[in-house]
């Protein structure tokens, strides 16, 4: 069973706390097995990735190659079924609308010592997309991260889609296709990390990597981190529903279950004032998990990581939110707007009881490629941003550098580096007379 704490209880902060930390505790130590992995695929390239793939996903990709074929891709997309394509289709296209608007403009203008200031974005030329293939066949992550990509300009976009027993899913190489990849290989696991990021004899490497996965890829996204760039390190996804009782508790349980199917690692929680709608909503959630495919998973996850918190006031559930810094956060409640106010830390938040939080998984329009475990307290989802670099311009005219020019001498040498003293003064005919 879920946890469930009622704020009367004297003990209510310390075990809300407690509940926050577990959720940010790394679970197990992998560094020792990724930096071997990464170690071996820089140093021997090609030869490592092969061994290591037959080792994990039990295929050969010395014989199959690391690529699918563009057939093998048309050949994917024949085997769907037309109403899912069509789906993928019209999230492709909200998700690229979406994107699209937020693309950013340089600045440049002059300022009153007339020196001429800016900045301008370009994109990275290359990046590399890891498309989860774990417990669930994720491919609508394919096109949360290459749209915004693509989007902000990226050259190069490829993909590693983990292929065990030589098997992939047909939707996801279709997804592929449809945003836009240019070059999908079959690997996965921290192989597939090490190869993007170092490049090994027949992959090139990338210059950023997005997209979640297991423990073990995202310890090797942090470990390649400086030699690329990496979107964030995720963890379990998660869900904080906000719900008063006047919503239907059906509902409430089926997005708690929405979050805690994806893994037996992931968190969901339900916040309300009312006891008899939090009751109904844990009788509700036992009712579903009778008819759920992957009720194991999602009951599993619900006892050991799930939390129903009844508190007096709904109003002070923004306390608990900013807390939490949840991935996701659903305002179910009839006066969002103050609550939605005084929300400092989330993922993505969706507001109103007709806003469930697969919406955003699928077809909304923002990435939902989120910062998970707490770190929406200092990071954003996945945007445009991501694949987008900002570049600083200066240009000083003669008057310009005679105005400003005189300060940074002064700074340099208070600093005591003459060089910089003696590049700014020598274009100001300020150097000192050294004949004698």
């Amino acid at each position: 069973m879920a946890l469930r704490l009622e704020n009367s209880d004297p003990a209510f902060s310390d075990a809300f706390d407690s509940f926050v930390a577990k959720s940010r505790e790394r679970k197990s130590d992998v560094d020792k097995v990724v930096g071997e992995i990464l170690s071996q695929v820089k140093d021997r390239g090609d030869a490592a990735v092969i061994e290591y793939t037959q080792r994990f996903d039990r295929h050969d990709v010395s014989t199959d190659g690391f690529e699918f074929s563009r057939d093998e891709i048309t050949a994917a997309e024949h085997e769907c079924d037309d109403q899912v394509l069509a789906a993928i289709k019209d999230a492709a296209q909200r998700v690229r609308a979406y994107h699209e608007r937020q693309m950013p403009v340089g600045l440049n203008f002059r300022d009153s010592s007339g020196v001429e200031l800016g900045y301008r974005y370009t994109a990275v030329e290359s990046a590399g997309l890891y498309v989860p293939g774990g417990t669930a066949a994720l491919f609508s992550s394919v096109l949360m991260n290459t749209i915004p990509a693509k989007v902000a300009g990226v050259d190069r976009l490829v993909a590693a889609v983990p292929t065990p027993d030589g098997r992939v899913n047909p939707l996801m190489l279709a997804t592929c296709g449809i945003a836009g990849v240019d070059t999908v290989y079959r690997l996965g696991g921290a192989q597939a990390i090490a190869a993007l990021a170092y490049g090994t004899g027949s992959i090139m490497p990338v210059d950023k990597i997005v997209g979640p996965g297991n423990m073990y890829v995202t310890t090797a996204k942090r470990m390649v981190f400086g030699t690329v760039g990496i979107d964030l390190i995720a963890g379990p996804s998660e869900v904080a529903i906000v719900a008063d009782n006047k919503n239907d508790p059906e509902w409430i349980a089926a997005d708690l279950l929405a979050q805690a199917e994806h893994d037996v690692s992931s968190r969901s929680v339900l916040i309300t004032d009312d006891h008899d709608f939090a009751t109904a909503v844990e009788e509700a959630i036992e009712r579903h998990l009778k008819v759920l495919p992957r009720a194991s998973i999602a009951g599993k996850s619900w006892a050991d990581n799930g939390g129903v918190f009844v508190i007096d006031d709904i109003s002070l559930s923004s306390v608990l939110v900013n807390q939490l810094a949840p991935e996701h956060l659903q305002l179910s409640v009839s006066e969002y707007e103050p609550l939605l106010a005084a929300v400092r830390h989330a993922g993505a938040i969706f507001v109103g009881r007709h806003t469930p939080e697969a919406i955003g998984d699928y077809i909304a329009g923002p990435s939902h490629v989120l910062p998970t475990s707490g770190s929406a307290r200092f990071s954003s989802g996945l945007s445009v941003f991501d694949f987008l670099k900002r570049t600083s311009i200066i240009n000083c005219s003669a008057d310009g550098l005679s105005s400003i020019g005189p300060s940074a001498a002064v700074l340099a040498r208070a600093e005591e580096l003459e060089a910089h003293a003696m590049s700014v003064d020598i274009r100001l005919n300020k150097l000192p007379d050294s004949s004698g």
